[in-house]
């Protein structure tokens, strides 16, 4: 009953029937997903999956978008092993599950997953990008590491960083209009703070209509009305990474 009186508000959406181009590996203590252009790149994107982990087919969707558009794309299992979010799990339990699942607290597993892709793959050239969860670890890494080209934060919980807008890399926010878990008020907060405080490229789009995790969460053959900004976002962001990459 916990679930149906307060659901989890990261609702899976439409959970895509998708296999994956590419395939798993194991970087020193972490799996991770990996998908390479058929043509040698020396331009790579770390995705960062959201609280439904690293093996959610629509996220390894996205990583084998990028690599159509000339990236290596590796998805690592930010959680290390822990298990990811289910949606039959119970809501209150939420916050206690999170403890562990520190999005600010990735930078151990940051830099192995760089190290592998700069002596393993041969990427000169790394951006970033996250959903969710996976958004605010993308502005955590964008204010502290130095090694990242850019970085694109989707629907990032923005709450957590409310005192830091110094950002070292270019950076992209794409948020929903209808986003009730990141209200458009913190929104414009991040914008002012940006504006006073960041020396870097930096762009905040407001989608019309979208509700959290639209551009990795909805189909667009169910959800047609929402197809022309889950478009938008995506090629918002293959732009973005083509840009600074």
């Amino acid at each position: 009953m916990a679930n149906e009186l307060r659901p989890c508000p990261c609702d899976i959406g439409d959970r895509f029937d998708y296999g994956g181009r590419g395939q798993e590996v194991q970087v020193e203590h972490i799996k991770a997903y990996i998908c390479k252009p058929p043509t040698s790149t020396d331009k790579a994107v770390i995705v960062i999956h959201d609280i439904f982990g690293w093996q959610l087919p629509n996220t390894r969707y996205i990583a084998d978008m990028l690599t159509t558009n000339g990236y290596i794309a590796i998805c690592p299992d930010f959680f290390v092993g822990q298990e990811a979010w289910k949606p039959s799990n119970d809501w209150a339990s939420f916050d206690d599950w999170l403890k562990t699942r520190n999005a600010s607290k990735i930078d151990k597993e940051a830099d192995v997953v760089l190290k592998y892709l700069r002596d393993q793959c041969g990427a000169k050239k790394i951006g970033v990008i996250g959903f969710c969860w996976g958004g605010a670890a993308v502005q955590h890494l964008m204010l502290k590491n130095p090694h990242l080209k850019t970085g694109v934060s989707l629907y990032g919980v923005i709450r957590h960083f409310e005192d830091r807008s110094d950002l070292l890399h270019p950076t992209f926010f794409i948020f929903g209009e209808k986003d009730y878990i990141i209200p458009l008020d913190q929104v414009t907060l991040l914008e002012q703070k940006l504006k006073q405080n960041c020396k870097v490229d930096y762009e905040v789009k407001i989608y019309p209509g979208q509700t959290h995790g639209f551009v990795h969460r909805k189909r667009e053959d169910i959800n047609p009305q929402d197809k022309p900004y889950i478009e938008e976002g995506r090629k918002d962001m293959i732009n973005w990474l083509n840009k600074y990459l």
